[in-house]
């Protein structure tokens, strides 16, 4: 069938309850004819790492709250929840929902993972919004999948009373990504789907330094390559890694 505002394909997109980022970054990052429809990941767990065992543990429970809506494919805008659940205990999660809705179950981290498999990088720094214990099972999970993390750029913001991560501005984001211009990397990723990501990229377009991307980013584009039925393919990467579309429609919303 064919929707209204998702021609192309509507997506089912699992957030972390608090999470303020997810929704404002895709509505900019969405191609023509692509839209989403969101539910939250609920935790009542005291500390972050419950939290994101918590949601991880529940992806199936909250794919429930898209009922009979024609998805065409869904995603967990979630990295963290990842991390702590290691590669094989994700893939394995990622198959079974996949094979139980009948279409492309998708999380953020795996996303990360294809992105940096097409552009066959192998050094990566890192711009982490994350503790110290969360980036260290972090930096494992990505060495999990081949990769070696050479530089962390840390923007965990200690004073908030709202959320460490979700409370980061842009602008601290972009001071960490460009301390690492200079670095001999492959690839940059901007970790977190909460933090602000999408103005620090555009700064970036064209600079001296490696490829930027984020776990926003790469999620969408692994969605769109999904609803498309298509392989992730680097032909289709780097239009999204230029800016193509989303700049523009950031800079409008910058403007108005």
């Amino acid at each position: 069938m064919s929707l209204e505002y998702a021609s192309r394909g509507l997506v089912g997109m699992l957030t972390p309850q608090a999470n303020t980022t997810v929704e404002p970054e895709f509505n900019l990052l969405w191609p023509p004819r692509v839209a989403m429809i969101n539910a939250r990941l609920i935790s009542d767990k005291p500390t972050m790492d419950a939290r994101l065992v918590d949601y991880f543990a529940n992806y199936g429970t909250a794919l429930r709250q898209f009922a009979n809506a024609p998805l065409k494919s869904a995603a967990a805008a979630c990295t963290g929840a990842s991390y702590l659940a290691g590669r094989e205990r994700e893939a394995s999660l990622v198959a079974e929902l996949s094979a139980r809705h009948g279409y492309a179950f998708i999380t953020a981290a795996l996303a990360v993972v294809d992105a940096l498999t097409v552009l066959k990088v192998s050094r990566i720094g890192l711009v982490s919004p994350y503790p110290a214990a969360l980036d260290q099972a972090s930096v494992a999970y990505w060495r999990s999948h081949g990769f070696d993390p050479v530089e962390i750029a840390n923007v965990f913001n200690t004073e908030s009373a709202f959320h460490p991560i979700y409370s980061l501005e842009g602008s601290a984001a972009t001071q960490a990504l460009c301390s690492l211009e200079r670095k001999s990397l492959d690839a940059i990723v901007m970790l977190g789907t909460g933090m602000p990501t999408l103005a620090p990229i555009a700064e970036t377009i064209g600079w001296s330094g490696a490829p930027v991307m984020s776990c926003n980013l790469c999620l969408a584009w692994r969605v769109v390559e999904a609803l498309d039925d298509q392989p992730p393919r680097a032909t289709t990467l780097e239009p999204w890694l230029r800016g193509e579309g989303w700049v523009d429609r950031l800079k409008a919303q910058q403007q108005s």
